[in-house]
């Protein structure tokens, strides 16, 4: 079956619960990508051609964040008023950003990948329920997408793997051996500076000798 009569008909079937949902999984990019997994953020793929048989011109496409520990208990809110925000995400343990409206991810238009955490000013921000701000700490993470419209929730896509960020190393950790092996670089450059020294005397004394 093709991947539209799939998603139609997982639309149907979510009629009944007023939420379809989508049998995409958001993914960090499988690729070589400069800066893919950081300390406090993370890229994911563009879902491009997921949500443009289920979507209208009003309806906005949000990233759900959660602590992957906290995933199966996130509820999805039941209006644009009730997005949980980034500030809130130690006490929550989730929130949504990256708002955007669903014409966005159609299928003509691929764009770049998305930066998660990539906005390092809205994090003093508070009150921006769209703040993409750092993520606070490892995690790991898990994240899914959500379709939001004039009456709350319509369709979301299942949640990704556990991502996990990489750890900002400690300057106790860092390792000395650099500056030790500098110092010794420079004890035997004087004493070879010293050898030299004292072979030059010695042959100039050498030549006066002679003389």
């Amino acid at each position: 079956m093709e991947l539209p009569r799939v998603l139609l008909a997982l639309a149907a079937m979510g009629t009944a619960t007023g939420l379809a949902l989508l049998p995409y999984e958001p993914r960090v990019p499988p690729g070589a990508l400069l800066g893919k997994v950081t300390a406090t953020t993370f890229a994911l793929e563009r879902p491009c051609c997921v949500f443009h048989h289920l979507t209208n011109a009003s309806d906005a496409v949000w990233l759900v964040v959660a602590f992957a520990n906290a995933s199966a208990t996130f509820r999805n809110p039941p209006s644009r008023a009730d997005v949980p925000l980034y500030e809130g995400l130690p006490t929550a343990h989730a929130y949504m950003t990256l708002e955007t409206a669903a014409a966005a991810y159609a299928c003509s238009v691929p764009g770049p990948v998305l930066r998660v955490g990539g906005d390092a000013v809205c994090g003093g921000q508070h009150g921006q329920t769209a703040c993409n701000g750092p993520l606070p700490s490892p995690g790991p993470y898990r994240v899914k997408f959500l379709v939001m419209g004039c009456h709350g929730p319509k369709a979301e896509t299942r949640w990704s793997d556990p991502i996990l960020l990489r750890r900002a190393r400690s300057p106790s950790t860092v390792d000395p051996a650099p500056t030790q092996r500098s110092s010794d670089v420079v004890v035997i450059a004087s004493i070879l500076a010293s050898l030299g020294t004292g072979l030059a005397v010695a042959a100039l004394g050498a030549v006066g000798y002679e003389g």
